[in-house]
């Protein structure tokens, strides 16, 4: 890769994180990009549509706001004012709207806009309150957002190959760079904790909703007390509900199973997270098997491994494509609660290898999946987009 000169960037050094629906301390956004960049020596600022905060962190600007209920003009018109007043460089945009937004300063001013996709755009949510055929058309509206979204944009960050589509291929020209969402060590709290000869602690993180698979990992925890009734199940939940379907979901899971040892904690902050669930053996993510989740990488996946935590997930087309899981856990049909058990069991039954994967999940993570693998090509792809503009 072609690297920047550091002198250049010193006489232009103002770069813009633009978002809407991420916090403005977005792990990806704040902890990672941002402070990279903010450690090179540019002026960072960081605006956000989702929560109100103004002020600045570890040295990087912040203006956000809680306006994610008012209309797209009214939307813009935050973004369009924070780019007039501060002029960047460069703008590195998490969301279509974002990117847009910027349509202004790209004809006065040569700067680059980075969009940076992690989402799957448009996503099931925001079709899934449409009824056919309405679902189709707009499902088809926001496609032709994105695609207006990427001709806007100069560069391109992708969280994963397998969403590169549709912007890489109508824009092939446009420079690109695959940035996953590797953990930055600083932030990791190894504890290898070995499942007792009696009990073993089973861990979900996230959203508590039937799309992201929690009514499968509690079927599958289910099945394993029900295989070896001497066997204490610890469940370890860390997160949440978000909808009220979510919440009515979620309550009658728990008085479905019953679990007798049963921890639910809320959601950590980004800087806690991997404390949170220290105590856990095997890690979960069993969500849907569709289209969607196939062409999305689940990002905590590379967390767990950091951890030294041996993991379970669905057999996703986009985890199959970026890591070999087998040699920390298992990928499964998140539906075969039986399979699943068995894998658990066969754990407790084999310590060794549970402590192979264990020991293999950090090793993977330190040689592969660690954030200081893959920093430096990030900041030369910042900085070759402003330099070469």
């Amino acid at each position: 890769m072609q690297r920047f000169d550091p002198e250049i960037l010193k006489k232009m050094p103002e770069i813009l994180f633009l978002t809407t629906a991420h916090r403005y301390d977005d792990d990806r956004i704040f902890y990672h990009q941002a402070k990279a960049l903010k450690d090179q020596g540019h002026q960072v600022k960081i605006c956000s549509l989702s929560v109100e905060f103004q002020g600045s962190a570890e040295g990087i600007q912040i203006e956000s706001f809680s306006v994610l209920d008012k209309n797209t003009e009214e939307k813009k018109a935050v973004f369009q004012k924070i780019i007039d007043e501060f002029q960047p460089d460069c703008i590195i945009c998490s969301e279509p709207l974002a990117v847009i937004s910027t349509r202004k300063i790209r004809k006065s001013k040569k700067v680059s806009v980075i969009y940076d996709i992690t989402e799957w755009y448009p996503s099931m949510r925001m079709v899934e309150n449409f009824s056919f055929p309405l679902n189709i058309i707009h499902a088809f509206k926001f496609f032709l957002i994105q695609l207006y979204a990427g001709f806007i944009s100069t560069h391109y960050i992708f969280g994963e190959d397998t969403k590169k589509f549709p912007l890489a291929y109508f824009f092939p020209f446009k420079k690109s760079v695959v940035l996953p969402y590797y953990p930055d060590d600083i932030y990791i709290h190894q504890k290898h904790k070995k499942p007792e000869k009696n009990k073993i602690t089973l861990c979900y993180t996230g959203q508590f909703s039937e799309e992201k698979g929690i009514g499968n990992f509690f079927a599958a925890a289910d099945r394993v007390r029900k295989k070896r009734p001497e066997l204490d199940v610890c469940i370890l939940l860390i997160g949440g509900t978000r909808k009220e379907k979510d919440g009515k979901y979620f309550a009658e899971l728990v008085s479905k199973y019953r679990f007798e040892n049963m921890t639910i904690g809320k959601s950590a902050s980004f800087e806690t997270f991997t404390e949170a669930y220290a105590d856990a053996n095997i890690c979960f993510d069993l969500r849907a098997l569709n289209f969607e989740n196939h062409h999305c990488l689940p990002i905590k996946i590379f967390y767990y491994a950091a951890s030294g935590k041996p993991v379970i997930y669905t057999d996703l087309k986009a985890i199959r494509q970026h890591m070999n899981v087998s040699e920390f856990g298992y990928l499964v049909d998140p539906e075969n609660a039986e399979a699943i058990a068995d894998l658990v069991l066969n754990y407790v039954d084999n310590p060794d290898l549970y402590a192979l994967h264990a020991q293999n999940a950090r090793t993977e993570y330190e040689r592969k999946y660690n954030w200081n693998i893959i920093k430096e090509s990030f900041i030369n792809f910042v900085g070759n987009s402003i330099t070469r503009r």
